[in-house]
């Protein structure tokens, strides 16, 4: 390897539905060395076409965007060009958002709140062969690693109503609790936002209109079973 190959600039590709991050996280990068930004994308489907434009090194992806997200973005960029890397750039740390992307074939996750010296190390990171992976992250893959398993004994957790996922239920559950908005996320260690992003896709799965009816909702479904004694 010469020299020059040895500190030429990693070609990244911006993908990221919101204008304003969008411009703000090419910006930052433009900044820093080690990183060349090629090009930007509103949408997963522009990331991909852009991929087979450009051929970047490391595409930087979000996973919430319109038309196609960042997941399914994620899995066509490694299916069909799998000399570029994914590294994920979300506000979404929770395991729904977490492992699919990674079983996408996404080589880094990081959270938006990462520094762009974090940045620049992940991009590194999965263009030498290592994960890029936050210190949030790590845990929560090291949690999910070191829980036991299920045994025989254990009953199959029963399939959410009406489309809801695992997550939403859950927080569905932690609602009927009485937990704040600010508790839930200390509970399931998520932002705030998360929280408020499963609950505005729960009440439209479900048709509820506030807290009071998510709360006669659980018990209904059996989410929640109501105190003896």
């Amino acid at each position: 390897m010469t020299e020059e190959s040895e500190t030429k600039p990693a070609r990244v590709v911006v993908a990221d539905d919101q204008t304003v991050v969008r411009e703000g996280i090419v910006m930052l990068l433009g900044l820093l060395p080690g990183v060349e930004v090629v090009g930007a994308a509103g949408d997963g489907d522009e990331a991909v076409r852009l991929v087979a434009e450009l051929a970047p090194d490391v595409v930087l992806m979000d996973l919430r965007m319109p038309r196609c997200d960042g997941v399914e973005a994620t899995r066509r960029i490694r299916a069909h060009h799998p000399g570029t890397q994914v590294v994920v750039l979300t506000t979404y740390a929770d395991d729904e958002s977490l492992f699919p992307a990674l079983k996408a074939g996404a080589r880094g996750y990081l959270t938006k709140d990462a520094g762009g010296d974090e940045i620049v190390r992940a991009v590194h990171s999965v263009l030498s062969g290592d994960a890029g992976l936050s210190p949030s992250v790590q845990r929560r893959l090291l949690e999910r690693l070191s829980a036991p398993e299920p045994t025989q004994e254990q009953a199959e957790p029963p399939v959410p109503p009406d489309g809801l996922t695992t997550r939403e239920a859950e927080v569905l559950v932690l609602i009927a609790d009485g937990l704040s908005n600010q508790e839930i996320a200390r509970r399931l260690s998520v932002s705030t936002a998360t929280v408020k992003t499963h609950i505005n896709n729960m009440f439209t799965k479900t048709g509820l209109k506030d807290r009071a009816q998510a709360v006669r909702y659980a018990y209904r479904k059996g989410l929640v079973r109501p105190p003896t004694g």
